[in-house]
């Protein structure tokens, strides 16, 4: 199968910045789409930011303007750069991945992985 590997959390002020990244690793034959995802403490997972192949985004209105997701394809790397954070950004930050990978010399299947999820807090 497919591991994802967040790492980037961590504790920021109110009006400050961090940048997520997550590591996909296997034998993956294809990257469709990659993306990150939220849930804060007592809600519902939420979508952040997608990036699909070819290159096209789309993020939650409460992001956009503050973060932008990026990938490079050769490091099967996706990263969320987050800007001007606010208190409510305040969340468990999970990346996810859609693609295929290989089962044997030529045969593949298709996967759709989740990371363990990297804390994100934004305090004074």
């Amino acid at each position: 199968q497919v591991q994802l590997v967040e790492s980037g959390g961590g504790l920021v002020q109110p009006g400050g910045s961090l940048n997520l990244s997550c590591v996909a690793s296997g034998r993956i034959r294809s990257m469709n789409a990659m993306g990150w995802y939220r849930q804060a403490p007592g809600k519902q997972r939420e979508l952040v930011a997608t990036i699909t192949s070819p290159e096209s985004t789309h993020y939650a209105d409460s992001v956009k303007g503050r973060f932008t997701i990026s990938r490079d394809n050769a490091k099967n790397t996706v990263y969320l750069q987050m800007n001007s954070l606010k208190p409510e950004d305040t969340a468990v930050y999970y990346c996810n991945a859609e693609g295929t990978y290989f089962t044997g010399i030529f045969a593949f299947q298709s996967f759709g992985s989740w990371g363990q999820g990297t804390q994100v807090t934004v305090s004074s």
